[in-house]
């Protein structure tokens, strides 16, 4: 059964930057495009980030253009997001799936916390 498990959040202070990781199981993660989601406070999920296979396409909501970058390890079964420039609007769970998501491999997420 495949898993994912986030981790790498936190609190930080507006401005600052935060790095996540996704460790996923093998038949989760080959072969898939895999994105970065959040829910913040009181709204839907929402997508954040993609990647193909490879590494070599990426996306990003318009929100987080410029300023998160989405990376992967197929060696190491990971997915990771180097986030900067944070604000306070950032402030989310963070949730790593294939995309489009498949509904079964939501994890628990990691807080990220964002202060003004």
């Amino acid at each position: 059964q495949g898993y994912l498990v986030e981790s790498g959040g936190g609190l930080v202070q507006a401005g600052g930057s935060l790095r996540l990781a996704c460790v996923a199981s093998r038949d989760t993660l080959v072969s898939a495009p895999m994105g970065w989601f959040r829910q913040g406070p009181g709204k839907d999920r929402e997508f954040v980030a993609a990647i193909s296979w490879g590494g070599a396409s990426t996306d990003y909501a318009n929100s987080v253009k410029g300023r998160f970058t989405i990376s992967r390890d197929n060696a190491k079964n990971a997915v990771y997001l180097q986030m900067n420039s944070l604000k306070p609007e950032d402030t989310a769970i963070y949730y790593c799936n294939r995309n489009p998501p498949d509904d079964i491999l939501w994890g628990q997420g990691t807080q990220v916390t964002v202060s003004s």
